[in-house]
């Protein structure tokens, strides 16, 4: 894409994610994800209905009137999205492919937490960790992350390590941060680094995948190309037993993903390309309210 493209998508994503998540999830986010505790801000007179608890015992001796201590949500937090930028995740067969999804869930996500005054950073990455944007504030900030979800390409399409990014997290990121991890998870073990990372944040996942994945359209000889090796292979996709072996592939490797987060203590949302990813948040956000 040219420059002026990339701005006009760039564009394109601001006014759409931007509106949602003024809209829509703005409240239920700052609901959601609390802030790390309470501290002092003021001391005002006692109005009957204040808490006796609260009197500030000092001031009330030096002026010879109750005046009681004011307190409020220390709120600002950091919030760490983890994108998997990897072959697999231009794949999609639906109005959205896979990456133009995830880039849409991001950008939600970074304006609801910007609107709340949080940092975000980023963590992109393949078979390795590809770019790392320390977490920041500001609009300029998020749009730079929007463009970066928008071009990001991998430096050698190998695959997709999961491992590799949380062990990056961890060693990168030393306070509580609240981490989305955004992937298709197609991807080799990553329990232990999963495990580490969910004691020290606040870890959801979000799987994002098409309907392709799981199962092959009846369409009988393909030529077929794994997006991430690009190795090429001759298919029979109308055969019984290459179809069933295709499903059970993706049914392992699901079972695998939530088993995972189940052990880790940690929370897994999937959202399909031809789903409503919107419905699928507000139902999170709810429940942690």
């Amino acid at each position: 894409m040219t420059t002026a493209e990339i701005l006009k998508k760039v564009r394109k994503i601001e006014i759409k994610t931007k509106g949602l998540s003024s809209h829509i999830f703005s409240g239920e986010y700052h609901s959601a994800f609390k802030g790390r505790g309470m501290s002092f801000s003021e001391v005002r007179e006692y109005s009957p209905g204040d808490d006796v608890r609260t009197i500030d015992w000092n001031v009330t001796a030096r002026f010879s009137t109750p005046f009681v201590k004011v307190f409020e949500e220390e709120r600002e937090l950091t919030v760490m999205l983890l994108v998997d930028v990897s072959g697999s995740s231009l794949f999609g067969t639906a109005q959205l492919n896979k990456r133009e999804m995830i880039t849409e869930i991001c950008a939600v996500l970074a304006f609801s937490a910007t609107t709340n005054n949080d940092k975000v950073g980023v963590i992109f990455f393949s078979d390795k960790v590809e770019q790392y944007i320390p977490p920041k504030k500001g609009k300029s900030h998020i749009l730079r992350i929007i463009r970066e979800l928008i071009t990001m390409q991998p430096v050698q399409n190998r695959g997709t390590d999961i491992r590799c990014c949380l062990e990056f997290l961890n060693n990168v990121m030393r306070k509580r941060a609240i981490t989305f991890l955004i992937s298709d998870f197609i991807s080799e073990e990553y329990e232990y680094p999963l495990k580490m990372a969910a004691r020290r944040h606040d870890l959801v996942g979000m799987q994002v995948y098409d309907r392709m994945d799981m199962e092959l359209p009846d369409a009988g000889l393909l030529q077929v190309q794994d997006s991430e090796t690009g190795a090429n292979r001759w298919i029979d996709s109308s055969h019984p037993a290459t179809r069933i072996s295709y499903t059970t592939g993706f049914k392992k490797q699901q079972q695998y993903n939530t088993e995972t987060f189940l052990r880790a203590g940690a929370q897994l949302l999937s959202v399909r390309t031809d789903q409503d990813y919107i419905k699928t948040l507000q139902g999170f956000f709810r429940a942690r309210i």
